[in-house]
């Protein structure tokens, strides 16, 4: 079975923490942009609170996505980096010898 991701968790349980105060405001009667305001900062504040677990899943996600390590370089990459580097000098040198001549 496929774990879910950390990212969707959070987003969800971000969704459903703000939208059931929505739900109960508009159910009393308050107007909706009023509830709508309302429900976001009591979401907020309930995520701020309640979520710290699934917050901090997500953020270790995203660093270790960022600060993967890149592979290492093989020996065969190493010598053609350092044949790479050695020929715009072999060629500098031959049109220098023949510029002087």
């Amino acid at each position: 079975m496929k774990r879910i991701p950390s990212w969707l968790t959070y987003t969800v349980l971000r969704l459903v923490v703000f939208v059931v105060p929505l739900i109960i405001l508009l159910v009393i009667g308050i107007v909706w942009w009023a509830a709508v305001i309302a429900a976001a900062l009591i979401g907020l504040c309930l995520s701020y609170i309640l979520l710290s677990k699934p917050r901090n899943a997500v953020s270790s996600d995203l660093y270790a996505v960022r600060h993967r390590d890149k592979p290492a370089p093989s020996p065969d990459d190493e010598e053609d980096a350092a044949i790479d580097a050695a020929q715009p000098d072999a060629e500098q040198g031959g049109t220098a010898s023949g510029q002087k001549a």
